[in-house]
């Protein structure tokens, strides 16, 4: 898989896990044991597990549509996955943390988010840092003229 399918799917998913956050279908209330966060808004549990909020949920549909976005080139889908692995590294860190599992109270990173965001860390830093780098091919389309077209390509193994 080139990296800039991974930028594109991790986008997608991103994006879908933000809108499901905003649908009381797929959200379950919090347990009377859980963390009280400042921002109380769709504060539950996605699918019952992950815990999330309103701040979260944008999050996680900022960070899809940057994937969109990077995943335009093969440069940009890299520094997006070497990124997001540094980014979600810190929060599994953040989540394990008593005094910093909810952000300060802005938003939960405890329970199952500390294995989800420490796998999505792994992920992407694959991609980020061991996948082979796309090669660009430049091609002139007329012999006689400047015209030029640039094509990413991925190396033949």
């Amino acid at each position: 898989m080139s990296i800039r399918i991974f930028a594109y799917g991790a986008g997608i998913l991103y994006i879908g896990a933000g809108i499901l956050g905003f649908i009381p279908g797929f959200i379950s209330s919090p347990p009377m044991d859980a963390p009280s966060l400042t921002i109380e808004g769709s504060y539950g549990y996605l699918f019952g597990l992950f815990p999330v909020n309103v701040l979260h949920n944008f999050v996680h549909i900022g960070i899809g549509v940057w994937g969109l976005l990077a995943s335009s080139s093969g440069a940009m889908a890299r520094i997006f996955a070497i990124s997001v692995a540094a980014i979600y590294a810190l929060l599994a860190v953040l989540g394990i943390i008593p005094e910093a599992h909810t952000l300060f109270g802005f938003v939960p990173l405890f329970g199952h988010d500390v294995w989800l965001h420490a796998a999505t860390a792994v992920v992407a830093g694959y991609f980020g840092f061991f996948t082979p780098p796309g090669v660009v091919t430049v091609r002139r389309t007329n012999r006689g003229t400047d015209n030029v077209k640039v094509y990413e390509e991925q190396p033949r193994l």
